[in-house]
């Protein structure tokens, strides 16, 4: 799954980006530990500016005809194998899907003497974006914004971490991925650009979703090698 994630870039810098309208009104800021229910940026298409949108939403889907929003950490992500069907996801796959950025994201490898953290990142620090969907939830007040980000099965040295991993999209995929037509053909990995991305240690600090900062992404040397020799991701 992804729990955890960066994403430090200001609502300028993802808006020329994305060449979205900002919608945020200043109240992005940067987050080195993104965790569930956290308020997070999205990427979306909208008929009223005709064009992409930058939005803040709450990372857990809720969807419209929920009660409540208890529920709302345990849908942070959607799995790419169910989500065409799934009640909760499968009218915003259809019909509101976004794009998250991200600078990357963090798993946890079970060792012997405990778990490593490990950022999964573009090690010349360029910009990631994950699928997304999103719901609205509540009116007036009450109304809500609302986000997950899709899973897949992880593929080539990621597996070696986790079993799952967000579905990162390259650049030649978004849009599409933000039109309104059928995105079945985009829910597998692009092996290719994930070449581009590198598994790094760091350190225990960003287990703590309290701890914030640049030295939550800094590599440190593993315990032990992750790799029993220089890993070729796929």
């Amino acid at each position: 799954m992804c729990g955890r994630y960066a994403s430090t870039r200001s609502a300028a810098d993802l808006s020329a980006l994305f060449e979205a309208v900002d919608e945020t009104e200043g109240a992005l800021e940067p987050d080195y530990n993104v965790a569930p229910t956290d308020p997070v940026a999205l990427v979306r298409h909208s008929s009223r500016v005709d064009g992409r949108v930058l939005s803040l939403a709450r990372w857990g889907l809720v969807p419209p005809w929920a009660k409540d929003t208890k529920g709302a950490a345990r849908m942070i992500n959607a799995r790419a194998e169910t989500v065409a069907t799934s009640r909760a996801f499968a009218p915003s796959f259809e019909r509101r899907r976004c794009l998250v950025p991200a600078d990357g994201w963090y798993e946890w490898l079970k060792r012997p003497d405990g778990k490593q953290p490990y950022f999964m990142t573009r090690p010349d620090g360029g910009p990631l974006a994950f699928a997304g969907l999103w719901s609205v939830w509540g009116s007036g007040d009450e109304r809500l914004l609302t986000t997950s980000v899709i899973t897949t099965a992880a593929v080539g040295d990621f597996a070696v971490v986790h079993d799952r991993m967000p579905l990162v999209l390259p650049p030649d995929r978004w849009a599409d991925w933000l039109s309104a037509g059928d995105a079945a053909g985009l829910l597998a990995p692009d092996v290719e650009w994930l070449t581009r991305l590198e598994i790094r240690p760091v350190g225990s600090a960003v287990g703590d979703v309290r701890n914030d900062g640049p030295e939550l992404v800094r590599a440190i040397p593993a315990p032990s090698p992750l790799f029993s020799e220089t890993p070729a991701l796929f």
